[in-house]
């Protein structure tokens, strides 16, 4: 299991114990973690499940696919550097005490 804290748009947190390899939209639905809403169920075509990865995480996450990135230009809540797909990044041991925050809407 590995620690990931999801920050809400009010500012509070929500941490998990999320079950590596799982995704981390999965991680956020199994904990019942408001604001990811994954219309698509993790099919990397909807943008419902964006996230932005605390500055501190960014360069230890696998880059942003051509898709992943084609997906977060049509994002609800504004295109950040910091922008990734929650469907997209998995979680692993590398990734424990991993901060993202949701953003204020998602479609």
């Amino acid at each position: 299991m590995t620690t990931i804290t999801f920050i809400h748009p009010d500012k509070s947190s929500q941490t998990v114990d999320a079950a590596d390899g799982d995704s981390l939209m999965l991680a956020a639905l199994t904990h019942g973690v408001d604001g990811i809403v994954a219309e698509c169920g993790g099919n990397a075509v909807c943008a419902t499940c964006h996230v932005y990865v605390d500055d501190a995480w960014a360069a230890k996450l696998d880059p942003v696919s051509d898709d992943e990135d084609a997906l977060l230009d049509g994002t609800a809540a504004e295109r950040l550097p910091n922008s990734r797909l929650s469907c997209q990044v998995k979680v692993q041991p590398s990734l424990a005490g991993l901060v993202v925050r949701i953003p204020d809407k998602q479609s």
